[in-house]
């Protein structure tokens, strides 16, 4: 199954399958947007208390992963079983919510999982069904799994890749402008990661906001991973939420996937890390 599914088939996919649709819209206003409007049939996930374990940014970044028993009680909440497909979606093309949510899955070890492609806006352009209000499933499937199970790297091990770049990358995918240093409108310090290579999200979109094929991808990726192995790789981010859109781009196009820095750059810079600034990658 492909990570990625399009508005078309998720169309078709509703009329035949048993698909358990998530709403992953992020933000102050995220719910009140689901509440306003949703695909018919979405049950809604918040970023800071369902995928995340908010604590000190210091320890863990802005949004840490919560623990598995913790999110398998909200994956059987909303009804899952090992059986269901699951499509998630958000309204920013998976760049936020979407993307983390579909890692946590794979994480979890459910593979039935896409992203639907140009989110809300999209599937809304594509005549799918709409729904306003909640909807909601609290059947208490027994849903449950005890370990994240894609690999992840800490603060230490980062620390450790700086220190030997001729064997390992980490890959920034924040904006050129606050990798460069140049401004931080997140954080509380702007640059980015001594040895960190800068390769922005967007570069993983076509100018629709749809994803490029996995033949532009693979283009894309391919040149740093013919460098690397996958297990030297580690991704990051601001707080480790929209750093997932380039871990589901680079499993898109058929690359294994490397490791996710969940404190990312929210972490790094709380700490009295080294901070480089300008361009490079």
């Amino acid at each position: 199954m492909q990570p990625i599914i399009s508005a078309d088939e998720l169309l078709e996919a509703l009329q035949t399958g048993n698909i358990l649709l998530v709403d992953a819209t992020s933000g102050p206003a995220g719910r009140a947007a689901y509440q306003r409007e949703h695909i018919s049939g979405a049950v809604y996930v918040d970023l800071e208390h369902d995928l995340s374990k908010i604590g000190d940014p210091a320890k863990g970044g802005r949004h840490p992963l919560p623990e598995p028993a913790r999110f398998s009680g909200l994956l059987s909440g909303i009804g899952l079983t090992e059986e269901r497909r699951v499509v998630v979606y958000d309204r920013a093309s998976g760049t936020n919510a979407a993307a983390r949510f579909w890692w946590m899955m794979r994480a979890a070890g459910h593979c039935a999982v896409q992203v639907l492609d140009g989110g809300f806006g999209t599937a809304k352009a594509k005549g799918l069904p709409m729904a306003a209000g909640i909807e909601g499933e609290h059947k208490g499937s027994g849903y449950s799994f005890d370990v994240w199970q894609l690999p992840t790297v800490d603060i230490e091990d980062v620390t450790s890749y700086t220190k030997r770049p001729e064997e390992t990358l980490i890959i920034d995918v924040r904006e050129e402008a606050r990798y460069a240093g140049q401004r931080e409108p997140i954080d509380l310090v702007a640059g980015h990661i001594p040895t960190a290579v800068n390769i922005p999200l967007a570069n993983n979109l076509q100018e629709d906001g749809l994803f490029k094929s996995p033949d532009e991808l693979r283009k894309l990726y391919g040149p740093f991973f013919d460098q690397k192995q996958s297990s030297a790789i580690a991704v990051h981010c601001g707080s480790g939420v929209s750093a997932c859109h380039t871990l589901l781009a680079l499993d898109y196009a058929g690359f294994d996937i490397p490791a996710l820095y969940v404190g990312s750059w929210s972490e790094w810079s709380r700490n009295d890390k080294p901070i480089a600034t300008g361009n490079r990658g």
